[in-house]
């Protein structure tokens, strides 16, 4: 058995470095062609990656093959495609709905690893070990330091996990369990939230039980952290469909009132207005000549619309929506021309009907 899979190992090629210190390859299958990744790992407990191999979990990378010899596991897992969420709140900033939509897809991730027969403890929850997939849905990753949890274990022997997010039973003060995610999820939450303005109080609160030194004042079950945060969510929903409802009428470069991005689009839509009101034609004047600047206005209104799905008009284009980026393209390319084209012939039709 370990020498069919140490030889179904070696169909995977290496194809590109994602973390060398950490050895984390990009491997392609040379039979399927399909990408996976490929960890060698030194630190582990082989029976977690058993475990998750059988019992594949929504929201886990999935295990497709694993080989131990000499002290080191290789591990080929689905590949996920997107960014962690350490790069994404560098990337931009995050809206506190969002925090909570990401928060609770955590907990029923959680929820499943502790429900195991015997529960897993991830013990290394943080904003790298969070992938945000291209659909916006959380991946949890690195189960390094996954250990099944034992009622019989009086504390941890040995440390694993990030310092600032291990909970202090990982530091001997006793043994992990599955409060001890809770924890780390709890530090998670408060990172995400810290550079916003306005956090409820409720949700503050939640943080604060979550990150309690003492493991019996948490919250007992990931369950019951997760119906407080739908309670939160539920609370501040008509709050935030009135501002949505308010950005969505906002012209693109406004509608995230992202400083830098309002700093591009003012200059931009100056830009705009000054080519449209100073165009001029030959032989045309009065109010015919700004019917024609107005038209031209439009046609450039209508390729920012198209280019930055104002109003969610991409929806009605499925081009637009398409997951391959070249198609997509087009789609929007497309939809940019159809625009522009509806406008030359309403200008034509106005002004065949007032002004010929």
């Amino acid at each position: 058995m370990d020498y069919l899979r140490r030889l179904s190992l070696s169909y995977y090629k290496t194809i590109a470095t994602l973390n060398e210190s950490h050895h984390i390859y990009l491997v392609q299958h040379q039979d399927t062609h399909k990408i996976f990744v490929k960890k060698i790992l030194t630190v582990y407990n082989a029976e977690i990656y058993v475990q998750l191999s059988k019992n594949p979990i929504c929201g886990i990378p999935q295990v497709i093959d694993y080989y131990e010899e000499d002290g080191h596991l290789t591990v080929i897992e689905q590949y996920i495609s997107g960014q962690s969420l350490e790069e994404r709140m560098g990337s931009s900033g995050l809206e506190f709905h969002t925090i909570l939509i990401y928060g609770l897809e955590l907990c029923q991730i959680l929820n499943v690893l502790h429900s195991l027969q015997p529960p897993i403890i991830h013990r290394d929850i943080k904003p790298a070990n969070v992938m945000i997939t291209e659909h916006n849905h959380v991946v949890l990753i690195d189960f390094n330091a996954a250990k099944f949890y034992s009622k019989t274990t009086d504390s941890d022997t040995v440390l694993l996990g990030t310092k600032g997010y291990a909970a202090p039973e990982q530091y001997g003060f006793g043994s992990s369990s599955p409060k001890t995610d809770l924890y780390a999820l709890g530090i998670l939450l408060k990172e995400l939230t810290s550079s916003l303005p306005d956090v409820p109080s409720e949700f503050t609160s939640i943080v604060e039980k979550c990150c309690q030194m003492n493991p019996r004042d948490r919250y007992n079950t990931v369950i019951e952290l997760e119906h407080a945060l739908r309670h939160v969510m539920q609370s501040s929903q008509p709050e935030r469909e009135a501002s949505v409802s308010c950005n969505r009428i906002l012209p693109p470069g406004f509608r995230t009132r992202n400083p830098w991005k309002m700093l591009i689009a003012v200059p931009g839509y100056l830009s705009i207005f000054e080519l449209s009101l100073a165009l001029v034609v030959e032989n045309m004047h009065g109010l015919a000549l700004w019917v024609e600047r107005f038209f031209c206005l439009c046609m450039f209104l209508c390729i920012i619309a198209g280019s930055f799905n104002y109003m969610d008009i991409h929806k009605f284009f499925p081009l637009c929506r398409h997951k391959n980026l070249l198609v997509r393209c087009f789609g929007i390319v497309l939809l940019d021309s159809l625009m522009v084209i509806t406008c030359l012939i309403l200008m034509v039709i106005v002004e065949s009907i007032f002004f010929i």
